[in-house]
């Protein structure tokens, strides 16, 4: 029932930071919990983060944790990421994507829909 659209991806020197907007269509936005995954070229799409339906819980993937931020504000609609501290192995198209729980497993295959992604590119 909701339909992400990411923004804000760009090129950015390691170290910096940028900060990731999802806006989502639909009117029960509350009720879905969103996550950030991302896909380089070549490789598989991985869990970034994932932030519960009233923002009240998050959960980050290892290589992010301490240097990303989840958020969210349901009143616009949308979900960010803050990326801080940005490596070039960060290189990559990120998907933001919505479910219908919280809790378990982050398995992309259990997020029904999904972004168009935006780049993003980290430069040594």
């Amino acid at each position: 029932q909701v339909q992400p659209v990411e923004s804000g991806g760009g090129l950015v020197q390691a170290g910096g930071s940028l900060r990731l907007s999802c806006a989502a269509s639909g009117r029960t936005f509350g009720d879905y919990a969103m996550g950030w995954f991302r896909q380089a070229p070549g490789k598989e799409r991985e869990f970034v983060a994932i932030i519960s339906g009233n923002g009240g819980s998050t959960n980050y993937a290892d290589f992010v944790k301490g240097r990303f931020a989840i958020s969210r504000d349901n009143a616009k609609n949308t979900v960010y990421l803050q990326m801080n501290s940005l490596k070039p192995e960060d290189t990559a198209v990120y998907y933001c994507a919505a479910r219908t729980f919280y809790g378990g497993h982050y398995s992309a295959g259990t997020f029904g829909s999904w972004g168009q992604g935006t780049q993003v590119t980290v430069s040594s």
